[in-house]
């Protein structure tokens, strides 16, 4: 079992797949990765050599920000944003969305579930 920046990769998986389970690595980078350790995209994890492993885990240690060092990361920017009260930052303050997006019908995912507001009843003479 190969163990990556403190992710257990799954064997049954071709390397270029596997890579992708660590947070921070894409289909696109896990290429590019492969291609610098000389390894084939092709070839499972659990095909892979114990020298294969360690080249794969020095270029991304060397090279790159992963799992808790890239969320820690983007928290901070997140964090920095609403300190400095810009659109974005007053839009992750109030869970709304930030890239323009109309929420009058929709962005159920970012406002969550619907809070039902009753009207006022007429008063009967």
């Amino acid at each position: 079992m190969a163990r990556i920046a403190g992710i257990d990769l799954p064997k049954n998986k071709r390397g270029e797949i596997g890579l992708t389970y660590i947070y921070g690595i894409g289909r696109s980078k896990s290429r590019e990765i492969l291609e610098s350790a000389k390894i084939d995209v092709n070839i499972k994890v659990q095909d892979w050599t114990d020298e294969q492993v360690q080249s794969i885990r020095n270029f991304i240690s060397e090279d790159m920000t992963v799992e808790g060092e890239l969320r820690s990361e983007t928290q901070m920017n997140i964090k920095r944003l609403m300190d400095i009260g810009c659109q974005r930052g007053i839009r992750h303050r109030n869970g709304l969305p930030l890239r323009g997006q109309r929420t009058k019908n929709n962005s159920r995912t970012r406002k969550g579930k619907r809070k039902t507001v009753a009207n006022k009843k007429k008063v009967t003479k």
